[in-house]
């Protein structure tokens, strides 16, 4: 080989290695690391973190005491103890908060302020001021207090976007855990997209010391941004065990835009009560996957009905954001503007159709009491013949028998076959079946024809729409 030659490979590796190294220092910089310290942000940040005191009337009502004889020496001494005509007593607790707008506006959980009689927002030089509600929302946990600055000149605080949180970033916590105001906690995000108990929760799992007295205070990143307000502790004996949760701040500031704008939310409506999409139902249905939200009825006079939405569609899409699974629909749907028209795409019948449906006002639907509210038109009447019981349609006798006296059309279960897929599906006599799959059923024949289909396309259950004593509910019969 010659020396030229030599000398071109050497060059060739030598460039090689050195991007290989070039680009590796790169990734190295660009990389995460834990800080050095996180006092610089903590001093940037504290002056925008305030201390919140309530006070509540609190009812006592009174005890019940033992009767004496008259005389008794003990009668003057439980005396002391009773409490007539239920006299009332105040009740004092803490909490945190933090000032979005240099006007005066700060944020909190409702729970620190629920059924205040006053409010007392205390400032990092503790100057404090009354405060007084804008909005709450109970659903999220999040409430807007305003106070009246005057010559104080206040530092207010930014959301961050918490959908770019990702787990194992830092995050770091300020608040007044206990009454020890300006307390400063540092951990990372443990878990995003956390749903507690309800239906609209987000939250990010952290395991920053979060206690008694941090709630409602702020959860921010490392650029100083709020991506959480926090809110709740998993602890069972009462104290911060490394596992806490916030409000995203996605979820927060959709909140209190709307606090601020109107004193209350606006939510959207779509006007279905779903369920979850199990394998059984997603077999039963000729899906390759469980996903998407069942519609197991449609609000009569709805946005979904209106729409054309049926019992038995599978909600796939919802304004072009794809619905993975029943929990997510009511927060996309609910962070939808009231009375906009969006795309809605539904499985029906193994077809995906497009709806447009227009958004109606989930508080106005809940306080004309609406929700749950079924609509005829979805609830048709269904024949059903035998798949581990035996079924009638209704006749005075079996209505009088079962207590169906707001039944007016379905088919009723009279007997259950011991150990048969029915049993084990947890059907009893009593149930009304609406539907077999997502085919209205007007006779036995297509009854029949359903159940050949479904063995025909090896499918191993049978998609039943029941209806139960708390509304209706779809429950997947296996084939045996």
């Amino acid at each position: 080989m010659s020396n030229k030659l030599k000398f071109k490979n050497v060059y060739k590796y030598f460039v090689i290695t050195s991007l290989y190294f070039f680009l590796f220092v790169i990734n190295v910089a660009n990389a995460k690391s834990a800080p050095e310290s996180f006092a610089d942000l903590a001093e940037q940040l504290s002056p925008s973190v305030v201390n919140i005191s309530t006070t509540t009337v609190i009812e006592q009502k009174s005890r019940e005491m033992p009767s004496f004889p008259p005389g008794s020496p003990f009668e003057d001494f439980f005396k002391q103890f009773d409490n007539p005509g239920n006299k009332k007593r105040k009740a004092q607790s803490l909490g945190s908060g933090f000032i979005i707008d240099k006007a005066g506006y700060i944020i909190t959980n409702n729970h620190v302020i629920d059924n205040a009689e006053k409010i007392m927002v205390i400032l990092f030089d503790d100057t404090s001021f009354e405060a007084k509600v804008v909005g709450k929302d109970p659903k999220t946990d999040v409430a807007l207090l305003k106070i009246d600055p005057k010559k104080t000149k206040l530092k207010a605080v930014q959301f961050g976007d918490s959908d770019n949180l990702r787990v194992g970033d830092w995050v770091m916590a300020i608040g007044n855990p206990f009454g020890f105001g300006g307390t400063v906690t540092a951990g990372i995000v443990s878990a995003r997209g956390r749903n507690l108990s309800g239906s609209y929760d987000d939250y990010i799992q952290t395991d920053a010391s979060i206690n008694r007295g941090n709630s409602g205070g702020p959860l921010f990143d490392m650029k100083g941004n709020v991506v959480g307000i926090n809110t709740a502790i998993f602890s069972q004996s009462g104290g911060s065990v490394g596992i806490g949760f916030a409000v995203s701040s996605n979820l927060a500031k959709q909140v209190t835009d709307q606090l601020k704008q109107y004193g209350r939310t606006k939510r959207g409506w779509l006007g279905v009560l779903i369920q979850e999409i199990s394998n059984e139902i997603a077999d039963s249905l000729g899906m390759k996957t469980a996903r998407g939200a069942l519609v197991s009825s449609a609000t009569e006079g709805g946005p979904a009905e209106k729409a054309g939405v049926k019992t038995g569609d599978v909600i796939l899409k919802f304004n072009d954001i794809e619905i993975k699974n029943m929990k997510e629909l009511p927060k996309v749907v609910a962070g939808t503007p009231v009375g906009k028209s969006v795309p809605l795409v539904i499985l029906r019948n193994g077809k995906n159709i497009t709806l447009n449906v227009t958004l109606g006002e989930l508080e106005l639907a809940e306080k004309d009491n609406l929700i749950g509210k079924t609509s005829k038109k979805n609830v048709k009447l269904k024949k059903y013949d035998k798949l581990g019981f035996t079924a009638e349609e209704l006749s005075k006798e079996n209505k009088r028998k079962f207590k169906l006296n707001n039944v007016d059309f379905g088919v009723v279960i009279t007997s259950i076959i011991n150990n048969s897929a029915a049993q084990q599906a947890g059907l009893n006599p009593g149930m009304v079946i609406l539907r077999v799959g997502q085919i209205e059923v007007n006779s036995l024949d297509i009854i029949d024809e359903a159940i050949k289909n479904a063995i025909k396309q090896k499918r191993k259950a049978l998609l039943l729409l029941v209806k139960v004593e708390d509304g209706t509910r779809f429950i997947a019969l296996e084939l045996k």
